[in-house]
């Protein structure tokens, strides 16, 4: 019942920003001439670090892993993988040791936490261990592919547009999702739509998708001004990037669900993400 009345609170604030006719631009490219893009756009010698936080993706890991490598080593690109893992009850630390020794330390890295300490805390965890000029956030339980990577990569190495943070979004023409049912196709719509409605993010089309591109020196300057948890986080990233003047990219992506595991999202979740939306919106 909780969820469902959740689902009907969201699908009201969905049609009234329907009913009202505001949209943002879905172009996903703020307007400010302000930049932090790397002076050297050499991806011969540019480093990818790719953070994978992770709790409970034993059977994700492998699969997201040999994509991740098979992706780079097409493209010639330069990557370290860093799992970041709180304790997984289903030994996924194991699993990740185990992948370590295959790929090797170079494109391999584990940071490894006493128990569940938040989504930020693990990129800012992982962020720490990285070394790559450019920092890929990505799930791992396989909804984002990595072949979208390449993209988003072309995105920000463009000259004309010099953008910090390239978004893969869902939302976009040419982007979509794949696996989910009424009600999670529902609560996504109704968030990111009123998200926009609500906050000021320079016309990002997707505010809580968690698959993006940064700068090094964007992420660093963004990630300790975060103060919301779960799926809030990833909106508050885009709010703050807009505020400091920071330009966001897009790349239209496929999400798929996840065919391994269950969804961390619940009513908890979508509770914290309210509570985030209203914080933003009388705080930035």
């Amino acid at each position: 019942m909780k969820n469902a009345f959740i689902s009907i609170l969201l699908l009201i604030f969905f049609s009234f920003i329907l009913s009202i006719g505001s949209s943002q631009p879905a172009d996903g490219v703020c307007k400010e001439d302000t930049t932090l893009s790397a002076a050297s756009n050499d991806n011969n010698n540019m480093l990818y670090s790719i953070i994978l936080p992770t709790y409970n993706e034993r059977d994700n890991l492998p699969l997201i892993t040999q994509f991740i490598h098979d992706t780079f080593t097409d493209a010639k690109l330069n990557y370290e993988i860093v799992v970041v893992d709180d304790s997984s009850p289903d030994n996924t630390l194991d699993v990740a040791k185990d992948l370590q020794k295959i790929f090797g330390t170079d494109n391999f890295q584990i940071v490894s936490r006493p128990g569940k300490l938040g989504l930020g805390s693990a990129y800012s965890a992982g962020l720490k261990k990285s070394k790559g000029q450019r920092i890929i956030l990505m799930d791992a339980d396989l909804s984002h592919h990595p072949k979208f990577i390449p993209q988003m990569i072309d995105v920000m190495d463009d000259n004309k547009k010099k953008v910090d943070i390239v978004s893969g979004t869902r939302y976009a023409r040419g982007g979509g999702v794949a696996g989910w049912d009424t009600y999670r196709k529902l609560t996504s719509c109704g968030a990111n739509f009123l998200a926009s409605f609500l906050l000021n993010t320079g016309g990002a089309s997707d505010l809580t998708g968690s698959f993006r591109l940064y700068e090094r020196e964007a992420i660093e300057l963004i990630l300790p001004s975060i103060k919301c948890k779960g799926y809030a986080f990833q909106m508050e990233i885009l709010v703050r990037a807009h505020k400091a003047g920071l330009k966001i990219g897009e790349v239209p992506i496929t999400f798929v669900d996840r065919i391994y595991g269950e969804s961390k999202l619940g009513a908890n979740e979508i509770i914290m993400y309210l509570k985030g939306l209203l914080q933003l919106f009388f705080t930035t």
